[in-house]
């Protein structure tokens, strides 16, 4: 699909389909659809031009909930589906969503190879360390000692650490958020969208129901004390010793994003052509 002749612009309510969001009221889920939507207005987009690819959970009902080209794939899978998507057709910009059990647990494997190959994409992750979707269960980002019906006594086991990982295996952008802040989290993501190659956006969004001590984490959230570095080094030493709360910008890396070669066109009608009959 094209964008019209004369291009209007467009604000949050047009980036928002008709279908009314299903989340338990409260969910800080609501919060990163609406920064998603002003994030897109405040980059000029059009629908047409963005695509949504999520996996399975809470927050990747996400693409269905804008008026943007969706994919909602299956449970991992996210960052493999929305990295084909943007070597085929890298004229769109694209967004991957998802959560900490989505993203970190199952597609685990795909995130790390994804912050390595720097595609230049977007993947945002609404990580509220649980399993909300499915009732409660502890997530890779659970903390060990969280006593619940389905871990008494906790799981005992050390939490993944996103921003780490992401920063060893070579994302280009890394930044948190918080949904309580959508002002603060619209910001950010457009900074990730705009800056090149995988820009990774980890957004803290509690999970109201499974876990409503979250609530606490407006107190406990606050804005980065150092300004963001393109040294890695730098960035390992911040994020070894980062208590899960500071907001903002934390890397900015310069790796040129990742090109397939010899591929002259992307044109639709081209690759049309490559599949006719």
């Amino acid at each position: 699909m094209n964008a019209p002749a004369n291009v209007v612009t467009l604000a949050a309510k047009d980036f928002k389909s008709e279908y009314k969001p299903v989340w338990c009221p409260g969910c800080g889920d609501y919060t990163v659809l609406a920064s998603i939507t002003r994030a897109l207005a405040a980059l000029g987009l059009r629908p047409e031009n963005v695509a949504l690819v999520s996996g399975i959970g809470c927050s990747s009902r996400i693409p269905a909930y804008t008026t943007c080209y969706g994919f909602h794939g299956v449970h991992g899978r996210a960052l493999a589906a929305g990295t084909g998507l943007k070597v085929a057709r890298p004229d769109l910009t694209v967004l991957v969503a998802g959560g900490d059990g989505d993203g970190y647990s199952i597609g685990g494997n795909h995130f790390m190879h994804a912050c390595r190959r720097n595609v230049d994409l977007t993947y945002i992750v609404m990580d509220n360390h649980v399993y909300g979707m499915t009732k409660g269960q502890p997530s890779p980002t659970t903390e060990p000692d969280w006593n619940s019906k389905l871990s008494p006594g906790g799981t005992g086991l050390r939490e993944f650490h996103p921003l780490v990982i992401a920063l060893a295996s070579g994302a280009n952008f890394i930044a948190r958020a918080f949904s309580g802040d959508p002002s603060g989290t619209a910001s950010l993501i457009t900074e990730a969208i705009r800056h090149p190659g995988f820009s990774f956006v980890e957004v803290l969004s509690p999970c109201v129901t499974f876990r409503p001590e979250q609530r606490a984490w407006k107190e406990a959230v606050r804005a980065s004390p150092v300004e963001p570095t393109d040294d890695p080094a730098r960035a390992a030493r911040r994020l070894m010793t980062d208590d899960g709360f500071n907001l903002g910008v934390l890397y900015k890396g310069t790796r040129r994003p990742y090109a397939p070669p010899g591929r002259a066109s992307h044109a639709v009608a081209d690759l049309e052509k490559e599949f006719a009959l």
